[in-house]
């Protein structure tokens, strides 16, 4: 079931849901995207149709931010749970390596992904890595190939937003991949930068263990309350719009 929030249309699935849908996708072996919006995705989207479509089109999407939960709950249509890419895509590479299955990882600044490659090999023994690449090259033809070549069966796109989501989209019907946004995550892999602790995480504050670490984000992450409001304006201008009977005036 899909749940709509300020224009984005949300998969309601718990993390468990969330895992064994795209595991179904891996299965398929037909491909597919995974899209993990967070709060600073959905803003964007509302000011940007193009991108909004490309986020809308994937075949899950999934809410990556307490932020969009709770705006959610506002509206009154409540999502489960966050379903963060760092927590989702852990769990489908221990299913690759289980069945021996392939990544490629694509994105972060020269030598991350060869890293982060190195540290997945050690911590899923059976997991194989089709390749990697930076998120700096000028032409992607060889990359293509590549992929083309090798057939992952899943790709990280470590590019960032807009930008990994718009690649997703712009490539979902000559990959057969199924591809998922993950951000800083391939920084995360190679031990170049450090998760929140568990504690943190489950209290939904995330993101202020992010701030605490990276001050200059803060003027990015003070304009995500701005959804909230957003949710709470979206919500009274439907309470105070007049419901559609047999009595209403037409033309």
């Amino acid at each position: 079931m899909k749940i709509p929030v300020l224009g984005i249309d949300f998969d309601a699935l718990t993390m468990a849901e969330a895992a064994e849908a795209a595991e179904a996708m891996l299965s398929a072996g037909q491909g597919g995207t995974i899209v993990t919006a967070n709060p600073e995705i959905l803003l964007r989207c509302r000011s940007d149709a193009a991108y909004a479509a490309a986020v809308n089109g994937a075949d899950l999407v999934f809410p990556d931010g307490i932020g969009c939960v709770y705006a959610s709950r506002i509206l009154g249509t409540p999502l489960p749970e966050r379903v963060t890419g760092a927590d989702l895509t852990p769990l489908l590479l221990k299913t690759l390596s289980e069945r021996g299955g392939s990544v490629f990882l694509y994105g972060a600044r020269p030598g991350v992904a060869e890293r982060a490659a190195f540290n997945l090999r050690r911590r899923y023994p059976g997991l194989r890595i089709a390749g990697t690449e930076n998120g700096y090259i000028s032409r992607e033809d060889g990359l293509l190939r590549r992929l083309e070549e090798t057939r992952p069966d899943l790709l990280l796109l470590g590019l960032g937003a807009p930008k990994q989501e718009l690649w997703m989209d712009a490539h979902r019907h000559s990959l057969r991949c199924v591809m998922i946004g993950v951000g800083g995550l391939l920084d995360v892999f190679a031990g170049d930068v450090q998760r929140a602790p568990e504690v943190w995480r489950k209290a939904g504050l995330e993101w202020l263990y992010r701030l605490t670490r990276q001050p200059r984000r803060f003027t990015r992450m003070v304009r995500l309350p701005g959804i909230l409001l957003l949710a709470a304006a979206e919500r009274l201008g439907a309470k105070k719009r007049p419901p559609k009977g047999p009595g209403s005036a037409s033309g």
